[in-house]
């Protein structure tokens, strides 16, 4: 697993922000240490050199999830791997 970044915000619709070490890619899962999922990242924003992600939730979440570092599975969503539908 690859380190995303550490949650410093819990929001009052429900999504969770997180202080990013990379830059992340829309649509990847998003998992705690015990590499249980936590949700997937909807939008990334604010500076090039310290970006942040908001991560729609799986399940509610709780307010001990704040502090708490966080994983992505890495691997690269390029090519043809990447989910586009073509039209014709």
């Amino acid at each position: 697993m690859d380190f995303l970044g550490k949650v410093t915000e819990l929001t009052p619709d429900g999504r969770i922000i997180v202080k990013c070490s990379d830059l992340p890619e829309i649509g990847e899962v998003v998992f705690d240490a015990k590499e249980n999922k936590i949700g997937i990242v909807k939008r990334v924003f604010g500076p090039v050199d310290g970006p942040y992600a908001s991560v729609t939730p799986k399940d509610s979440i709780s307010e001990k999830l704040r502090g708490t570092d966080v994983y992505t599975r890495g691997g690269s969503k390029n090519g043809k791997n990447k989910g586009r539908s073509r039209r014709n």
